[in-house]
């Protein structure tokens, strides 16, 4: 006879802990709801070519793969993130075999272009317009540049160039090829010239960055005839930015490596290798590196003009 005093216990309440737990493994597996991807079943990336990941985005997370609509694209008054899935290749003008996405154009209000050149086989380039100068930067395959004298360079992954305004050249390819190139029109000054360059990032040196922790190289002289540079940083995982930058000149960056947060005015946003945004004037702008491998982006900005 039960004692009226003691609270009526369902039978399911008095199983022992132990088959409770037992029953718990079953349903959910050893993962359970909340597990993790085992670290041994992701890809190794140092098997993986230079800037691999730029050319093989994660375009959306896997429970987003279907939803209609999707981007992580944004397009404001003062900057603008456009991501890879939504890109639109197109033939580019005046080039054979290749085909182009515009990331950055003086439609939302920049003063240069960024694009990709994806050329395929057999394909060369066309000529920028006049008094337009170029930079090109290897993500992935080779190019053979080559000039009217007939000198030839050889341009691999991280190699890139520099072509003045109205210099005569042409970029072939056997294969295939994806460049970044940033075009714009050149602010000249009396009595100064640029420069044809050719060069690879890993030959250039490490600056000197007071009070910040990232790695910085320049790709182009700091001398007055250049009216843009730029610049490679790195960072690795939980480093940052330590100023705050708010200032007069405009910003095009790839991010060629790893993933991290932007702050763009108000606003805050994951991104990852194959992300470009657009920094107009004055724009609040910060960079925090995340994940487990190194941050790597490429960065366009005018220097050494009067802004008036």
């Amino acid at each position: 006879m039960q004692n009226p005093s003691l609270p009526q216990l369902h039978p399911f309440l008095l199983f022992p802990s132990f088959i409770l737990i037992s029953l718990f493994v079953i349903v959910l597996g050893d993962g359970g709801f909340c597990s993790a991807p085992s670290i041994l079943d992701q890809t190794d990336a140092s098997s993986k070519p230079l800037y691999w990941k730029f050319t093989n985005p994660t375009l959306s997370p896997s429970h987003l793969q279907d939803l209609p609509g999707f981007t992580r694209s944004v397009y404001k008054r003062d900057h603008a993130l456009i991501t890879p899935e939504s890109h639109v290749f197109s033939p580019l003008p005046d080039w054979t075999n290749t085909l182009g996405a515009y990331l950055i154009t003086p439609a939302m209000g920049s003063y240069f272009v960024m694009y990709l050149a994806k050329m395929q086989e057999n394909s060369r380039s066309g000529l920028p317009p006049h008094d337009v100068e170029r930079f090109i930067f290897v993500i992935q395959g080779t190019i053979t540049l080559t000039n009217t004298s007939g000198l030839s360079n050889k341009l691999m992954v991280d190699s890139y160039a520099y072509l003045p305004p109205n210099f005569e050249h042409s970029l072939k390819c056997d294969e295939s090829a994806t460049l970044a190139v940033f075009e714009r029109r050149y602010a000249f000054l009396d009595n100064h010239m640029t420069g044809h360059i050719v060069g690879s990032t890993d030959k250039r040196p490490l600056l000197e960055t007071p009070g910040e922790v990232f790695e910085l190289r320049k790709l182009l002289p700091a001398s007055i005839p250049y009216d843009f540079n730029i610049h490679i940083m790195d960072f690795q995982p939980g480093e940052f930015l330590n100023v705050k930058e708010v200032h007069y000149n405009q910003h095009g960056l790839l991010l060629l490596e790893g993933q991290g947060i932007y702050r763009l005015g108000d606003s805050w946003y994951p991104v990852q290798a194959g992300d470009a945004i657009w920094m107009a004037p004055f724009v609040p702008q910060w960079y925090a590196a995340l994940g487990k491998t190194r941050s790597r982006y490429l960065l366009y900005k005018d220097v050494n003009r009067n802004p008036l």
